[in-house]
């Protein structure tokens, strides 16, 4: 029987990044499409998996037999920081629903995607997967990252009661094109590209909040969605997988800022306005050994200046269309 991928969040960042590869990739190929499978996108005008009815219906609409699930309600820092409650109620309702309708409807695997932020705020670096129950996590990311732990409480408990092939994987900063532009709700790298689009446009200083000191492991959009689809046909633990550059590839803000001013050739340096709140987490490396041992040395990382560059060509020629949180008439 081919297989029935469902890829819940399909219609954003990474799910479009999924799609890509799943598109591009030579068919039969170790990322490409195999033959009969079916891969469906689902996004959330499609469902709304708070509710568990819509979420059945949804699951007996494709029948499917695989689920790459990463429908979230997510932001960046101030979002998490102002909206905790909801953000773990909409998460613990959305990631409840998923897995247990999988459960009942017999579905042979779920990969469930978390984020770096479930990992304790007091804890030794690098982040590495045994770590991630071994304290509270950061206070600006309280309600959003104990809603993901449970992720992972869950799998292992559908596991150890009904042999549930259910995991997860945890992905370090996201980036690519068809990412949130948004100012008020996106992460660090998507805003700062559409601050310098504006600075530009608008002949304004190019601002950024805080220092510029904390440090990133960012990922692009289109080898993670590889990382998932390796995931999904090749791993088959319950543990959870740190999907990452390695930890020598981190860049902090400031050169993340001075990057973004080159790619889209603004001609004034970065502002930092030297904020230490507006900081968050001066830096939280994750090690990627785990994944590198069981995928292979011969996988490669796009290049981080060539991953930039193409998403804020995509940013640039999508604009309009783009989640900016502009209006248009």
């Amino acid at each position: 029987m081919a297989a029935v991928v469902l890829v819940t969040g399909g219609t954003g960042l990474v799910g479009k990044a999924i799609e890509y590869v799943i598109e591009h990739e030579p068919e039969g190929s170790r990322f490409g499409k195999r033959p009969g499978e079916k891969w469906i996108f689902a996004g959330s005008r499609e469902a709304d998996l708070r509710n568990s009815e819509e979420t059945l219906k949804l699951f007996e609409k494709y029948q499917p037999t695989h689920v790459i699930h990463l429908a979230a309600l997510v932001g960046g820092l101030f979002a998490n920081r102002e909206r905790k409650m909801t953000f773990l109620r909409d998460n613990m309702l959305i990631n409840d629903n998923v897995l247990h309708t999988a459960h009942i409807k017999g579905t042979k695997k779920v990969i469930s995607c978390l984020s770096t932020c479930v990992f304790p705020d007091k804890v030794e670096y690098p982040l590495t997967e045994e770590k991630v129950h071994l304290g509270p996590p950061h206070s600006s990311n309280f309600g959003y990252a104990h809603a993901k732990r449970m992720v992972d409480v869950q799998n292992h408990a559908y596991k150890e009661e009904f042999g549930c092939n259910f995991t997860s994987a945890i992905p370090t900063n996201v980036f690519g094109p068809h990412d949130n532009f948004d100012l008020k709700h996106a992460h660090v790298m998507p805003a700062l590209i559409h601050k310098c689009y504006l600075s530009q446009k608008n002949n304004t200083p190019f601002k950024v909040m805080g220092d510029g000191s904390p440090l990133r492991q960012f990922i692009y959009s289109r080898d993670l969605a590889k990382l998932f689809i390796w995931q999904l046909r090749e791993y088959e633990s319950v543990e959870p997988v740190i999907l990452s550059v390695a930890e020598n590839d981190e860049i902090s803000i400031r050169d993340l800022a001075n990057s973004i001013v080159k790619v889209m050739n603004h001609p004034d340096k970065p502002e930092f306005e030297n904020e230490l709140n507006d900081n968050g987490q001066d830096r939280k490396p994750a090690s990627n050994a785990k994944l590198m041992s069981l995928i292979g040395s011969d996988f490669k990382f796009t290049p981080f200046e060539q991953a930039l560059e193409e998403t804020v060509t995509w940013f640039l020629q999508n604009y309009a269309n783009a989640r900016t949180g502009q209006s248009y008439v």
